[in-house]
């Protein structure tokens, strides 16, 4: 499907993705921007992240990916990693990244902040109260706590700023804002941490958020009783076939 909000004189940039916290943020990304995009679904629970194809522009057998055909010097340039997207997005764009060094370097901090922090930490979180085929009582502990940790370090910066990355919404609450829509299933209460719950409805009602988690919505299915979804997912298929 070709979204068709934005400068159509532009080639779309080709999107390879799933609906899961990474591929969301970049879906959401490419919404805000306006930029032209293709999305072509990469089904992780069918092994689709194993395909030759994927793994040429995404070594790490990980969504998202994209494929800009006007990257740098008019060239088409793939990027992986989602936290890397944002960024080429936002430079490409000049938007949602700051205009100061200053802003940009604030901005990236809150962006290493979900990808070192908010997004392995509450993805082990999940993994193990909900999928994992044994429940550790220690793991679920060690990943909750820690989820409540880094909710506790967000609600503090937004009680001091109105966005993650300052005064402007940018990349950082796009990277960070998917990761927390599960809460509840993180064991979290988003009253407990009333400036995060405030930010997060901010965000949740913008029109661009809507679409961008929209994009292969109805694709995604609960995994924890699909044996071969798993099998692909937290397997042996995952360290086999790259």
């Amino acid at each position: 499907m070709v979204k068709k909000n934005a400068v159509p004189a532009q080639e779309p940039i080709a999107l390879h993705s799933w609906p899961t916290p990474n591929g969301q943020k970049v879906h959401i990304a490419l919404e805000e921007l306006k930029l032209p995009y293709t999305v072509q679904a990469v089904d992780i629970g069918a092994g689709d992240q194993f395909a030759p194809d994927f793994l040429a522009i995404s070594p790490n057998n990980k969504i998202p990916a994209i494929v800009d055909p006007s990257g740098p010097d008019g060239r088409p340039y793939s990027v992986f990693e989602s936290g890397a997207i944002l960024v080429y997005l936002a430079s490409k764009t000049g938007r949602l990244l700051g205009s100061t060094d200053a802003e940009r370097f604030t901005v990236l901090q809150w962006v290493m902040f979900q990808m070192g922090g908010v997004g392995p930490m509450l993805g082990q979180n999940h993994h193990f109260r909900i999928y994992a085929p044994e429940k550790l009582q220690y793991a679920i502990d060690r990943y909750t706590n820690e989820a409540r940790r880094l909710y506790g370090v967000i609600n503090k910066r937004l009680e001091a700023s109105p966005f993650l990355g300052g005064r402007r919404y940018s990349i950082a609450d796009i990277a960070v804002w998917p990761w927390l829509v599960p809460h509840e299933r993180q064991g979290i209460d988003l009253a407990d941490f009333p400036a995060l719950a405030a930010w997060y409805r901010l965000v949740q009602d913008r029109p661009a958020v809507q679409r961008g988690m929209a994009v292969l919505a109805d694709r995604r299915k609960p995994l924890e009783n699909d044996d071969k979804a798993r099998e692909n997912m937290f397997g042996a298929n995952q360290y086999q076939n790259r």
